[in-house]
């Protein structure tokens, strides 16, 4: 037995890193074909009826394939796997291709979803499937679900670490203390072949185990100044957004699905026309701010932390399919970036996009409930003290502090409707 749990674990591992990489290369090459080329450099010169046709007609394709198979919409892993050993869920090869195509139009047509949520869900997959060829033992169906989330992130993000993380902090400890070394011999292989395909987010300005307290002080105030964006998101999110959609949409619930594409569409057409760099997963702007030295103007960091704020949420709302573990980052990096910018202009010397790097982080564990997964990734993306310290103090006060008006659930996309 414990033979065959290592070869699952090896196929899982492989084929997650395939598909994965497979899955990211699909997303780029219909965003170029969608938008005539890089979308950041071709939007200004196309029709403002494309730029908003494209984001509908994609929204309402995926709202079509959800309603054909609802489970193409589910990444709680656990939820999944007890689905299944109760037998209310069967994942099919065709809710994986009905998976992989919703999410590449969300995600290429410019909504602000993320790849992590589908890639845990890809390798969740992959690994049921495993499960079935090699003829494990029911009760290893959550292990094995569990095993293939963690490759499907590990693949994604080209980040073994924060894959397993991503596993730990979704799973019972006591069940990952039993198969965490299989969580670990998958994640690691699907990293091994995904980097080969894939940029992994890296930090290239290290300091190492130099610590500085410049950083370490503007922390501090960087608490509350973050603490503010968490608020405004949450707001929008779960106060304004749920409101209208159980108030004012509640008399019109057979057409929830179809005003919410249509306002999707909209929304997103209007920020694309704006602002491009607001738009789509946002991994291009936490690469860039966590590594650009050039100055970036304060107006259009704050004009793009509030048109993706509104650009998430809506997406969510809107049913596009995909995860927020990015589009939180690069709404934390670009708040990071903009602090770092104050504090240089009126209190301490510090670099922004260190703030970058550490808003990423924060941001998203605080919102996503990852306080390991924030940190782990602060360490393995940038290998800084700095960054590393500053996100586990920040990431633990933040959530403290929201916690004050807002009930924060682990939580990765909204429930199909």
């Amino acid at each position: 037995m414990l033979g065959k749990i290592i070869i699952a674990s090896i196929l899982t591992g492989i084929i997650s890193g395939f598909f994965i990489a497979f899955y990211e290369l699909l997303i780029v090459f219909v965003t170029y074909f969608i938008y005539m080329g890089n979308p950041f450099e071709t939007i200004p010169t196309l029709p403002i009826w494309y730029i908003y046709a494209v984001p509908t007609v994609a929204i309402f394709i995926v709202n079509y394939l959800s309603s054909k198979d609802k489970h193409i919409r589910e990444y709680g892993i656990n939820e999944i796997a007890e689905s299944i050993v109760e037998n209310r869920m069967t994942l099919t090869i065709k809710t994986l291709f009905y998976k992989i195509i919703a999410s590449t139009l969300s995600l290429s047509s410019g909504f602000a979803v993320g790849t992590e949520g589908p890639s845990a869900g890809i390798g969740a997959m992959i690994a049921y499937h495993v499960h079935k060829v090699l003829k494990l033992p029911k009760l290893l169906i959550k292990m094995m679900i569990s095993l293939g989330a963690s490759a499907g992130v590990a693949a994604i993000f080209v980040s073994p670490l924060t894959g397993i993380s991503f596993a730990v902090e979704n799973i019972a400890y006591q069940f990952i203390k039993q198969y965490i070394t299989y969580l670990i011999l998958a994640s690691v292989i699907a990293f091994a072949i995904s980097i080969d395909f894939l940029e992994p987010i890296i930090f290239y300005h290290s300091k190492g185990r130099e610590i500085d307290n410049n950083y370490l002080i503007s922390n501090l105030i960087f608490i509350p100044f973050i603490t503010f964006f968490v608020y405004l998101y949450l707001f929008l999110k779960k106060r304004l957004l749920h409101f209208i959609d159980l108030k004012i949409f509640n008399n019109y619930h057979k057409y929830r699905n179809h005003i919410f594409a249509l306002l999707g569409g909209g929304v997103i057409g209007t920020i694309l026309l704006i602002e491009p760099q607001a738009a789509f997963s946002g991994k291009e702007i936490v690469m860039s701010l966590i590594n650009q030295e050039k100055h970036v103007p304060l107006i259009l960091i704050f004009t793009i932390v509030l048109l993706r704020i509104i650009g998430t949420t809506i997406a969510i709302y809107a049913n596009a399919v995909g995860g927020v573990f990015l589009p939180l980052m690069s709404i934390g990096a670009l708040i990071g970036y903009g602090f770092g910018e104050l504090m240089t202009i009126y209190a301490f010397p510090v670099e922004a996009f260190y703030f970058a790097a550490i808003g990423a982080a924060v941001f998203m564990g605080v919102i996503m409930k990852l306080p390991l997964t924030a940190l782990v990734l602060s360490m393995e993306t940038t290998f800084d003290y700095n960054v590393v310290i500053a996100t586990g103090i920040s990431v633990v006060l933040v959530a403290y502090f929201s916690s004050f008006h807002f009930t924060i659930r682990q939580s990765y996309v909204n429930k199909p409707k």
